[in-house]
């Protein structure tokens, strides 16, 4: 072959590799997708599978405290509101897989209404207070009695309070601080930023994107105090963004946390 030729083929060649490394590279992208498809309706199948047992479990420990058998004496009463206590754990955790199986395969719609955030975040404080007595712990709301209503799916704003909220109290010693504060940004301060801080353990600096991710766990270790599924902080971020607002974390070890995030005030103009 001519140098002339060599020269022209060149390309030719050059061509038909980049071609034969795209078709590769969508392959393996394919095949990622397709197992990443199984894997979300392995987590849906084997939760609902999960659920409908512990339910029953639940159930007839319920049965059995109430006396509607007969009565117990105090240590069986104690030990049977354990299992009621462990099962309910172990239901919160399912739901929160089959939440982040719907978020993550695209089956959550935004159903908004106007609503009062304070009405809610009263609601959520409420329904925290018995976990936050055993810790000895305060939960206050700082403002908001003068703020407008928001613009949003309820029940998913409702799942991102008592996510934050929940683990505040979870990360915060005996005796500690918990409290939810609002303030307005954006033109016209028609964007409402929630926050919701304690005075607990703090979280690095290195972890603060971490946290959001699915599955983690800033201390993944065996022996850690508190455990977890570690999908609600990412959950939590995608019912935000699903409201196009944004959720972050300020925070320093040995000084607490403080997580915010925002919805709008009103429904957008059309």
């Amino acid at each position: 072959m001519s140098m002339p030729d060599r020269v022209r083929s060149a390309p030719k060649k050059r061509q038909k590799t980049l071609e034969a490394q795209a078709k590769e590279a969508q392959r393996t992208i394919d095949e990622l997708r397709a197992r990443d498809a199984l894997k979300t309706q392995f987590l849906s199948n084997v939760s609902h599978d999960l659920r409908t047992p512990l339910a029953a479990i639940i159930t007839h420990a319920e049965v059995l405290r109430e006396g509607m058998l007969g009565e117990l004496n105090p240590k069986q009463r104690d030990s049977v509101s354990g299992i009621v206590s462990g099962g309910q754990q172990l239901i919160d955790m399912i739901d929160e897989i089959l939440n982040y199986v719907r978020s993550a395969s695209d089956q959550v719609n935004l159903v908004r209404t106007d609503f009062d955030i304070t009405e809610l975040v009263d609601q959520v404080r409420t329904l925290n207070e018995a976990l936050a007595a055993k810790k000895h712990l305060t939960i206050e709301r700082l403002s908001g009695d003068d703020l407008p209503s928001v613009y949003a799916d309820r029940d998913k704003v409702k799942h991102v309070l008592a996510n934050l909220i929940g683990n505040a109290i979870k990360f915060t010693p005996d005796g500690g601080r918990v409290w939810i504060d609002f303030s307005r940004r954006g033109r016209n301060g028609k964007e409402l930023v929630v926050e919701v801080g304690d005075n607990g353990r703090g979280i690095s600096r290195d972890h603060f994107e971490l946290v959001f991710r699915e599955f983690a766990q800033v201390d993944a270790s065996a022996s850690r105090a508190h455990h977890g599924t570690g999908l609600g902080l990412a959950i939590a971020r995608n019912f935000v963004e699903l409201h196009s607002g944004v959720i972050w974390v300020e925070s320093e070890l040995g000084k607490g946390s403080r997580f915010f995030f925002t919805l709008p005030l009103n429904p957008p103009r059309d």
